[in-house]
């Protein structure tokens, strides 16, 4: 990232998907400046997807924030939706580029992985996740140092998101070196996520 600059907010909805959702989802992306939503369900049928894609793509689309949905490349056209979000790293980065073509997104997540990173931006990622940053107490208890993230910076063109288990004292020593953090059930799971995401957002600068 350019010097000077802060981390960019990029939300992923919840992996139980609610239809009041949208709801509670439209006055955040109006109060804030959201870069990209991304949809990843714990669990459901191509349907129930896709059902959860035609009620956020409105919204989104609306306040200009690009939906991205994970892992189901071959939905992203038929659904009018902006990109995909890889959860494997880079293995399909370059066949899901062949087929979505230049202009969608495609990012990817590389867990804790310098070298799966630069394999993903080197083959046509657009951006590559990092995660988890803080102990979730799931996986294997490995973490993305916040030291990653300011290597990358440093070295790499393609923009960097962390994700996982945020606190705002992380998202404080992640705003200068990431270009993105990830928030999710970090504020959803809050009465009120818009002061939630405001906890975050004051230790961005």
């Amino acid at each position: 990232m350019a010097e000077g600059e802060k981390a960019r907010l990029y939300l992923v909805a919840p992996a139980v998907f609610d239809f009041a959702f949208p709801e509670r989802l439209a006055p955040v992306l109006d109060g804030f400046d959201v870069a990209c939503l991304r949809l990843a369900l714990a669990a459901g049928s191509e349907d129930e997807v896709a059902r959860a894609c035609d009620a956020l793509r409105p919204v989104c689309h609306a306040r200009d924030v690009p939906l991205v949905v994970a892992d189901h490349y071959r939905l992203v056209g038929r659904l009018g939706l902006d990109g995909v979000h890889l959860s494997d790293g880079s293995r399909q980065v370059r066949a899901v580029r062949k087929a979505l073509g230049a202009d969608a997104i495609v990012g990817a997540f590389a867990r804790t992985s310098r070298h799966e990173g630069m394999t993903a931006a080197e083959i046509g990622a657009d951006y590559v996740a990092f995660g988890p940053v803080g102990d979730s107490g799931l996986g294997d208890g490995s973490l993305a140092e916040i030291d990653m993230f300011g290597w990358w910076s440093e070295m790499i063109e393609v923009p960097c998101v962390a994700e996982g288990a945020l606190t705002p004292d992380l998202v404080g020593a992640l705003a200068g070196v990431a270009d993105f953090v990830a928030l999710g059930e970090e504020i959803w799971r809050a009465d009120d996520a818009a002061a939630a995401l405001r906890a975050f957002t004051e230790r961005l600068g």
